[in-house]
């Protein structure tokens, strides 16, 4: 399956992001082992911290000046947060950008990582590194839908529940995405309305 995702990431175009103006650029990195049953690699954000607190998020954050390019920000980043060596990366290409609700444009990466990297998380940063497989997605097994209106037009975003973790907004959109790109029988449509959701302002 990862020769297949390798194939298709390398051949994907993702979706360009049409902003009237520039904003703030971030990246993170989309860790994914390698194995037969591969898994994706998620943080649980501290607490105390003053934007995404206590949520769900892929290893990531803002573009340094001294970052090379958007690649160099989600492999420092990652480095930093859970203790990630670069050097164990494998990055496969991009997914869509997506804007934050902070007005932060973030570029997802997707990168394949050995499955026994023994993570350490930043105290500061990082309350918990925990990895879902890949195929828990695939059926879409959302406990909830999220509307958010973005860029005029609607979003139905899935929020997703594994174990004690609930995975939803900006995180869920881009597992989506890898997920439609990687099971040909999988087609999470997020622009069509479920029969039940909640708006998010």
């Amino acid at each position: 399956m990862l020769d297949e995702l390798i194939h298709r990431m390398r051949d994907y175009s993702p979706r360009l992001l049409e902003a009237e103006r520039s904003y703030p650029e971030a990246a993170v990195l989309i860790p994914i082992t390698r194995g037969d049953e591969p898994e994706v690699v998620l943080t649980l954000r501290a607490s105390g911290l003053s934007t995404h607190g206590g949520e769900v998020a892929f290893p990531g954050g803002r573009r340094d000046p001294e970052d090379a390019d958007l690649i160099h920000t989600a492999l420092r980043e990652a480095e930093e947060e859970i203790g990630l060596p670069p050097g164990l990366v494998e990055v496969i290409g991009p997914l869509s950008t997506l804007i934050s609700l902070h007005g932060i444009q973030v570029t997802p990466y997707v990168g394949l990582v050995p499955d026994f990297v023994e993570y350490q998380p930043n105290d500061g940063e990082i309350a918990a590194v925990f990895s879902v497989p890949l195929a828990f997605f695939r059926d879409d097994p959302r406990e909830a839908t999220h509307r958010i209106d973005y860029f005029g037009r609607s979003w139905y975003v899935p929020s997703y529940r594994f174990g004690e973790y609930k995975i939803w907004g900006l995180t869920a959109i881009m597992l989506v995405e890898l997920v439609n790109l990687i099971y040909d029988d999988t087609a999470i449509d997020m622009h069509v309305p479920p029969e039940h959701f909640v708006t998010l302002r």
